[in-house]
């Protein structure tokens, strides 16, 4: 696990956490304004600790796919540090037959894993490609996911469902998340371009 302010420290009154997704990086949503931006990623293991949030008047977290799970097992024994949690295109449960991506279709991805897969599976999701990719540490990333298993619950402020999601089924989501309010929105696992502004993804 590791982190990088994408924007900031300091040049804004608010600050938004984002725990990313797999392999994507953080392109897909640089365009996204109103915020200073700390992007956190690399699921391999989840021991380091954020920085020091306290000097900013709001602090939001948006989870995006593993970073759904992966932020529930980071925050478990913690103190709360966010006014705000968001969950998009991800389950606490990320490889589960019901709730999360089929772990047949998981081990499928993480057995065929090379260059040319990664950039069909980011083509997929509606991911910018990327320059380079270290591929045995995309694949212990993948173990690491599976053998840590579903997380603890969150108490989410935002639930968000993309319907032409074609890594996390819409269904199992919905499962995942059954009786929380959840929305829907018209996009890929990767929504980011229906945004322009950090409070748009917030609430």
């Amino acid at each position: 696990m590791r982190w990088r302010w994408l924007s900031g420290p300091g040049g804004a009154d608010r600050v938004v956490t984002v725990f990313g997704g797999w392999a994507a990086g953080p392109a897909a949503l640089a365009h996204l304004t109103g915020a200073d931006v700390l992007y956190v990623e690399d699921w391999r293991d989840l021991d380091a600790d954020l920085p020091n949030l306290s000097g900013y008047a709001r602090r939001d977290l948006v989870a995006w796919s593993f970073g759904v799970a992966a932020y529930g097992h980071w925050q478990a024994g913690r103190e709360t540090a966010f006014d705000r949690r968001i969950a998009l295109c991800g389950s606490p449960a990320p490889v589960d037959r019901a709730m999360g991506i089929p772990p047949a279709i998981f081990q499928r991805t993480r057995d065929r894993l090379d260059p040319v897969t990664l950039a069909s599976f980011l083509d997929r999701i509606g991911a910018p490609p990327v320059a380079s990719a270290d591929i045995p540490a995309l694949r212990d990333e993948l173990d690491a996911v599976a053998a840590r298993g579903p997380a603890s619950d969150v108490a989410w402020d935002r639930v968000v469902i993309a319907t032409g999601d074609r890594i996390f089924p819409p269904a199992n989501l919905h499962r995942a998340f059954a009786g929380r309010t959840v929305e829907e929105v018209d996009a890929p696992h990767t929504p980011f371009d229906l945004w322009s502004r950090w409070e748009e993804v917030t609430g």
